[in-house]
């Protein structure tokens, strides 16, 4: 729909056969973005082939485990000079790959074209065309002016970056601290407590971030804080709600038989806590959460584990000169 209002004339490929033809006769995608028209210029097709031929620009925006297999089908038909754009905000759990790095080992020949989107952007306040703002990032900077130029409009001012990494990082890792705040707003522990978690949550992104090579600016940007605010407070978020329902007594079984969409964190979680400990990092946030998702830890004991923690000081040690971030 963005891209539509940016004036291109975008092919929807869409997965489920039944929502294809609600799209088609409709008009409206009523699975996902309810009341929403879809610009004409949309045209929505069930061909992974068709909707890629030609394409100057093809952005992936599939739950993440599953642009593996995506982008394996996606490969044959992809057009030699494409631009790859991921939208997708998780991490690979069986290799602990970030979505780029999948990409461009399962695209190898465009493995220089591909970029990433992040930052705070609620898919359905995007496709009403309410303002935001998000992050382009490449390695090339001239991949990351020129997809700026291609997708930004008045109500979606895009900024670039090289931190590729960070920028990654920051969407995929804000969805687990996100699942911590829906389960101290389910508790109704008080704002204060929402505010300490998100901030306490940002330095542990920034941690593991800074050892896995990303750039400590990065986070305190809009594909670090910025969608973590906006994860860990606003009323749409799948992770925040998953979190409620944690916090009101349901399972994660039981609250994924309950919706179509994807929760990214929870399969982050699981990622995330390994990489902290593959790289030495402290992970207390991702830990608890991790032990509520699949160890049936009740939600208040994992609040209480958080805030009983030795007390130390706030400072973070300061990164050496040269290292990363």
């Amino acid at each position: 729909m963005h891209a539509a209002r940016a004036g291109l004339a975008p092919r929807l490929w869409v997965y489920e056969p039944e929502l294809l033809a609600l799209i088609l006769e409709t008009g409206e995608n009523a699975w996902f973005l309810p009341g929403v028209r879809i610009p004409p210029s949309v045209r929505a097709v069930g061909s992974l082939a068709e909707a890629a031929a030609g394409a100057e620009l093809v952005v992936v925006a599939v739950p993440s485990h599953v642009v593996r297999r995506v982008a394996g089908d996606l490969a044959p038909h992809l057009a030699a000079g494409a631009r790859v754009l991921s939208a997708a905000k998780g991490i690979e759990e069986a290799r602990f790959a970030r979505v780029s790095e999948v990409l461009a080992e399962v695209l190898p020949a465009h493995r220089d074209r591909i970029a990433v989107l992040s930052g705070p952007t609620f898919a359905l306040e995007v496709a009403q065309g309410r303002p935001t703002a998000a992050v382009v990032a490449a390695a090339e900077a001239g991949l990351a002016r020129g997809l700026q130029q291609a997708l930004a409009a008045p109500a979606f001012r895009l900024y670039t970056r090289s931190d590729v990494t960070g920028v990654e990082l920051g969407g995929a890792l804000k969805n687990v601290i996100a699942i911590a705040a829906g389960i101290s707003d389910g508790l109704d522990l008080g704002m204060n407590a929402r505010a300490a978690l998100l901030t306490r949550g940002l330095a542990e992104m920034t941690r593991l971030g800074v050892a896995l090579g990303a750039r400590r600016s990065t986070f305190a940007g809009l594909a670090g804080i910025g969608d973590l605010i906006l994860t860990c407070t606003g009323a749409l978020s799948r992770n925040r709600k998953l979190g409620l329902a944690l916090a009101g007594g349901s399972t994660l079984a039981e609250w994924q038989a309950g919706t179509r969409s994807v929760a990214e964190g929870v399969l982050t979680t699981r990622a995330a806590l390994a990489l902290a400990g593959k790289v030495g990092v402290s992970a207390p946030i991702t830990a608890e959460v991790a032990a509520v998702l699949f160890e049936e830890k009740p939600p208040r004991e994992a609040l209480t584990a958080l805030l009983s923690r030795e007390v130390r000081p706030e400072e973070e040690p300061d990164a050496p000169i040269g290292a990363p971030g």
